[in-house]
């Protein structure tokens, strides 16, 4: 079975990671919507209400999984037995980072890393610029999936 990881905060879920998924789903035959948890990191949505934009969105997915991790994501990989990580590129900047991390990983194991571009008119779409549209008062909406609620 090719299963991959998709890593991230998603805090909150975005447009531009629900087309990174949705174009996964085609080369795997399992993907892991991987939620990582940082004890250092402020967040604007608590994990449950990560996870339940995720679950909510992707319920009628059956090849998506939806788990938490802590710790090095190639570990997380072992553990759940994916052989690859599936990335999401939207810029030059993304990719020098993104690479960088690949090239550790593959020092740390033997898991492959996969990169998506980000579809044309999604690449712009950021949590970050999204938590500060949300912090402005902004139609947060036009950036995230339908499932993504401000409360």
């Amino acid at each position: 079975m090719r299963r991959a990881i998709f890593p991230g905060s998603f805090d909150p879920l975005t447009l531009g990671h629900h087309d990174i998924i949705m174009r996964g789903i085609t080369l795997f035959d399992e993907l892991i919507i991987a939620v990582g948890v940082n004890a250092d990191k402020k967040y604007m949505f608590t994990l449950e209400q990560r996870l339940e934009f995720i679950t909510k969105e992707f319920s009628h997915e059956p090849k998506i999984k939806i788990l938490t991790y802590e710790g090095l994501t190639v570990d997380f990989c072992e553990k759940v037995n994916a052989g690859f990580i599936l990335r999401g590129l939207r810029n030059p900047a993304d990719f020098e980072f993104e690479k960088a991390i690949a090239h550790t990983n593959r020092k740390l194991s033997d898991i492959e890393t996969v990169f998506l571009l980000t579809s044309s008119g999604k690449s712009f779409i950021s949590s970050s610029i999204v938590r500060d549209v949300i912090r402005n008062g902004g139609n947060y909406s036009i950036l995230v999936p339908d499932t993504v609620k401000v409360k």
